[in-house]
């Protein structure tokens, strides 16, 4: 159907979009990055450090990406196009929407093997394989998983499957319907972890952990680290935001929204925190242990706990459900482009991005085994040790994601008109408007150029 924003589909509710964004937003970035980046940068400092740049930085640049996309009501390129062409500005600026939805094709080709291994725990947890495990069990589990690229190429292989039978469906019908099953579910579940962690595990070890800081372990590399943490977490950067924002009606409210999907995004990372680090403590396991960490140690809670073959197999089902939330927005974004620039149906705008991220993906399957020695950057710095499957990650959490979010604050803050921007964001020009365009236009560019180069440096 036609949207008054000039996209096709609409949301059908706020709730929907709300849900949907939030689905993009939460996910494995919330539950499987947040805990390790948080154990590798110094616990509590670096929680302070991410919550600070969710919301000083992450929600001015979430309203700009949703602004930019319904008031563009396009793929990410043509929406900021339409924007600078209404602003009387070079349509050169469109680079920002190209550079988003590469990042995101990026983040989705590994994003999906790692959706993979949540498949695969799922099939162990329904077995019973955790059962009386210790810590050297779930250690030698996830090692041989990575060891083994044909297991990791089939689960990868179906997760890019259920990926294409939702996008095809489109945005109401394919993926609204989805997260408003998937959503609250994960919630309730990361409850039920969180009260387990509180009842069998180290709550006093993770409190110290999370809210004791120790600002001596602060560096720019961990401010980057916590920025990209932010970035990676809420979706900025990628495009795909750009494109919600295309979907929605005008009488939705773009602050609320945003302030809504932050929170939320926020809370559930904070969730994950609690629930993991009792359990990390408990066990003697390495809080810095990273990419394996919630592998490692969700299997030992599922090995002990009363009912915990059971248990341990919904939530991995609702883990999964987190993990195809963020892909099902990743690929939205890249389809819709390939949609508009290839002029292709939607069914195979699909099946071109997501064989075409399938590919991608083995480069970081065999990283992990055949390929474990390569190191496709280790001549920059901040790159040093890091295989294919971290240089990814590295690249378009802590790169990419930034350069795009600095440039998407230059170009809205600097060079749209104020009346443009009053208008489509809805609000009144007072000290909610004059706070956001003091952060977009004099904070935010700086900020995160300066962490870029030092974090890339040191």
């Amino acid at each position: 159907m036609a949207g008054t924003s000039g996209s096709t589909e609409q949301w059908s509710s706020r709730w929907g979009f709300l849900l949907a964004a939030v689905g993009f937003a939460v996910g494995m970035g919330n539950i499987w990055r947040f805990p390790y980046q948080l154990g590798e940068n110094g616990g509590s400092a670096f929680l302070i450090m991410y919550l600070a740049f969710a919301l000083g930085i992450g929600l001015p640049l979430l309203i700009t990406e949703i602004s930019l996309g319904r008031r563009g009501g396009a793929s990410a390129p043509r929406s900021v196009i339409n924007v600078a062409i209404q602003s009387g500005q070079s349509i050169r600026w469109g680079f920002i929407g190209h550079l988003g939805i590469f990042c995101a094709f990026i983040i989705l080709s590994y994003y999906t093997v790692l959706s993979g291994w949540t498949l695969d725990y799922f099939v162990k947890a329904a077995k019973g394989a955790f059962e009386g495990a210790d810590a050297n069990v779930t250690g030698v589990m996830f090692s041989n998983l990575l060891a083994n690229p044909w297991i990791l190429l089939f689960w990868n292989t179906v997760v890019h499957l259920l990926i294409i039978l939702v996008i095809r469906q489109g945005v109401q019908a394919g993926l609204e319907r989805a997260v408003r099953i998937l959503m609250p579910a994960l919630f309730a579940s990361m409850l039920v972890m969180v009260v387990y962690g509180a009842v069998a595990g180290d709550m006093a070890g993770t409190l110290r952990f999370l809210l004791e800081p120790d600002f001596s372990k602060i560096t720019f590399g961990t401010a980057m680290a916590a920025i990209g943490q932010a970035f990676f977490s809420i979706g900025i950067g990628m495009g795909s935001l750009i494109v919600f924002g295309a979907y929605m009606p005008k009488d939705f409210s773009i602050p609320r929204s945003a302030t809504a999907v932050i929170f939320m995004d926020t809370g559930v990372a904070v969730l994950a925190g609690f629930a993991i680090f009792p359990l990390v403590f408990q066990y003697g396991l390495n809080p810095g242990a990273g990419p394996g960490l919630i592998f490692q140690t969700l299997p030992l809670a599922f090995g002990q706990m009363p009912g915990g073959q059971l248990f341990g197999a919904i939530f991995f089902v609702l883990l999964i459900s987190a993990a195809l939330s963020s892909c099902l927005g990743l690929a939205e974004g890249c389809v819709n482009w390939v949609e508009e620039h290839l002029s292709i149906p939607r069914a195979r705008g699909t099946l071109l991005v997501m064989g075409t991220a399938w590919i991608l993906g083995i480069t970081s399957i065999l990283g992990f085994s055949v390929w474990k020695d390569v190191r496709p950057l280790e001549f920059i710095p901040s790159y040093s040790g890091k295989d294919i499957f971290d240089t990814f990650d590295h690249l378009a959490a802590n790169n990419l994601l930034l350069v795009g979010g600095a440039l998407s604050a230059i170009f809205l803050g600097w060079l749209v008109p104020r009346a443009l921007k009053l208008e489509e964001i809805n609000v009144k020009d007072g000290l909610f408007f004059g706070f956001w365009r003091l952060m977009i236009r004099f904070v935010i560019p700086p900020v995160l150029i300066v962490t870029l180069m030092m974090g890339i440096v040191e």
